[in-house]
């Protein structure tokens, strides 16, 4: 009974006290930033290097929903034309929006990413159960969606909670790039959500395809039926990126 009691004393406060303002390790490759440094004859060779084609030329763009932070662009940009930065904020409402440019910032890309709706705010604002679906992922976004409601994360403080049957949510997060085989699991999954229900698509895979956006096993017809609420970028995302997002959806501040 005693040991319990000193590992509990000795571990102490584990849940991240304020996700709004928590820090993450320098290291954690977040949102790009970028300048007109990028010299004429690495333009070419920038866009081939990149394996989800997430770079575009003339402006310098970068697709967030194609990105997967593998850094290689700003390994090869030697006078920094790209940079990541550690801000993990990176959810957006609009897909458009996740296109980033060397006018984006920090606090510009926070200003417009997120658009709140009042209908959202009312019917989810105060609680919010979500169906996780793997559609055929490699199952990183699935441990870090679960690492969403752990001990140092607590996103269930919130009243958001992922729950085991999609009859008993109010919407469905969908990881991976939706495989052939868990199409209709998906459209299942979406069919069994009491109306009214939200969409959100969390992970680059989800979003795009991923390094799998070309695979002849893919069928993401889903998409082109149903709206998407909100984008959850990353390779796989960050805890703080998703329940910064959905909170910041719901209109919670």
């Amino acid at each position: 009974m005693l040991n319990p009691l000193k590992i509990r004393w000795h571990q102490g406060h584990q849940t991240i006290p304020n996700v709004r303002t928590a820090a993450v390790d320098a290291k954690f490759p977040g949102l790009p930033v970028l300048n007109d440094d990028l010299l004429a004859e690495d333009a070419a060779a920038l866009q081939n290097l990149c394996p989800t084609k997430a770079i575009s030329i003339d402006p310098l763009r970068i697709d967030l929903g194609k990105c997967i932070f593998c850094g290689d662009c700003e390994r090869f940009c030697k006078n920094g034309a790209i940079r990541f930065s550690n801000e993990y904020k990176l959810a957006s409402t609009s897909r458009q929006q996740l296109i980033v440019d060397r006018r984006t910032s920090a606090d510009t890309y926070r200003k417009s990413a997120i658009r709140v709706r009042e209908e959202i705010k009312r019917l989810f604002g105060k609680s919010l159960k979500l169906r996780s679906v793997s559609a055929g992922g490699c199952n990183t976004c699935e441990m870090e969606l679960n690492a969403c409601g752990n001990v140092n994360f607590d996103m269930g403080r919130f009243g958001i909670e992922i729950v085991a049957s999609p009859r008993h949510a109010d919407g469905i997060v969908i990881t991976g790039p939706i495989s052939e085989n868990m199409a209709q699991p998906l459209e299942d999954a979406y069919r069994a959500t009491p109306d009214p229900k939200i969409v959100i698509l969390a992970g680059s895979c989800a979003i795009s395809g991923g390094i799998f956006a070309h695979s002849p096993t893919l069928k993401r017809e889903f998409l082109q039926k149903y709206p998407v609420d909100l984008f959850v970028p990353g390779c796989p995302f960050h805890p703080l990126t998703f329940i910064n997002g959905v909170l910041d959806f719901l209109g919670r501040k």
